[in-house]
Parts: C-alpha cells; sequence; structure tokens
C-alpha cells in the first residue's frame, strides 16, 4: 500500500508544479532607470489551479522593490494576474497579465504625473 502511494505521490510531482509561476518584477521610469522602493501589489485573477495536494496556494503578494527596480515573488498559480505598481511621483500602473510558463519576468515602466488642470 505505501509503495503504491509512494509512485502516485511520484507520479503528481511533475503536474503540481506546472501550475506556478515564479515572478520577477521590473520596475523602472521612462529613461530606463530602476525605481527603488515602489509598491508592488500581484494578484491571482483567474486560471489553472488555486490548490496543490489539497493545500491552498497564496494568490497574492504586496511588497517593495529593490536598488535594481526588481520584485521577485517566489510562486503563485499560472493564470491571468493582475500587478499594480505605484511609487512617489509617477502614475500608478494596473495591468492584467496572463502568465503559462515557469519563470517571467515583466516590466513595467512608470510615466510621472500627469499635469493638474483647474477650469478656473
Amino acid at each position: 500500500m505505501r509503495r503504491v502511494m509512494l509512485v502516485l505521490a511520484l507520479s503528481l510531482l511533475p503536474l503540481a508544479g506546472a501550475d506556478l509561476t515564479k515572478l520577477q518584477i521590473l520596475v523602472k521610469n521612462e529613461a530606463g532607470n530602476p525605481i527603488d522602493r515602489a509598491s508592488v501589489i500581484v494578484k491571482f485573477v483567474q486560471g489553472r489551479s488555486v490548490t496543490k495536494f489539497g493545500a491552498k496556494i497564496r494568490t497574492s503578494w504586496e511588497l517593495k522593490t529593490t536598488q535594481e527596480g526588481t520584485a521577485k515573488i517566489p510562486a503563485i498559480p499560472q493564470g491571468k494576474i493582475l500587478i499594480q505598481v505605484t511609487a512617489q511621483n509617477y502614475q500608478t500602473f494596473g495591468q492584467v497579465f496572463d502568465v503559462a510558463e515557469e519563470e517571467r519576468t515583466i516590466e513595467v515602466t512608470l510615466k510621472p504625473p500627469q499635469k493638474q488642470f483647474s477650469a478656473h
């Protein structure tokens, strides 16, 4: 019985890893310079699976970028994910991406704020 369970568990291992993506978000400005301490929110929206061997997989992350402008998310379910980035003195970025790879780097370019206009 133990042997059957071990063989079954080993046969499922490749399938379990295939549903997750390791993400790296690279945040830069329009000049191509990295943006340090930008707030990055990544949320799983829709996709293949949110459980692994019956345990719920983490589906959202909130973190800050490094001095190199990177934020690394260890593993998130593959499918549609929402990435939101905010940083002081820049416009907020938000977009849904469809990820199907085991590893992916997504580059986000933040724009300066728009000028404010008044009717008076």
